[in-house]
């Protein structure tokens, strides 16, 4: 799998399935998908490596018995589906993921590195403006990074 970079404005359609940007699809070089629940109301997008990856960390790292734990793979890996892209390219969104994370018509899709997330764009963009403050302070916590 090649880097998951980029911003994308795309549209979801009346049935949930929306246009996936052609780089990212290269990118993936995959017919399926991971997408689950995200923080702050997005959606993530994981190849099926990855996902494996991300969510053998959060197991190995969870308590049962801990309810907080629980409450952070439920979130996760509870709603996860495999997802497939059609002749098309596109992938359909399951209904309540797309409640989940309010998406309309418009959609902003981004490329993390290793995974991906999809926006409602208006909520990406009211998430732009309201961290911005933060930003700053949450860059400096990356202190051990150089040029």
């Amino acid at each position: 799998m090649n880097l998951l970079t980029g911003e994308y404005n795309n549209t979801i359609d009346d049935k949930g399935r929306i246009s996936f940007p052609a780089k990212l699809r290269t990118a993936v070089n995959q017919n399926v998908l991971v997408v689950t629940k995200g923080l702050d109301r997005c959606l993530w997008l994981f190849t099926s490596t990855e996902w494996e990856d991300f969510q053998s960390k959060l197991m190995s790292n969870a308590s049962m018995m801990n309810s907080r734990n629980m409450q952070v793979v439920r979130h996760f890996v509870a709603p996860a589906q495999e997802i497939e892209f059609d002749k098309n390219g596109r992938l359909s969104i399951p209904q309540s993921l797309r409640e989940y994370a309010g998406l309309s018509k418009d959609c902003t899709v981004l490329g993390v590195a290793k995974y991906m997330e999809i926006w409602d764009s208006s909520v990406y963009k009211d998430y732009l403006d309201s961290s911005e403050d933060s930003f700053r302070e949450a860059a400096e916590g990356f202190n051990e990074i150089t040029f």
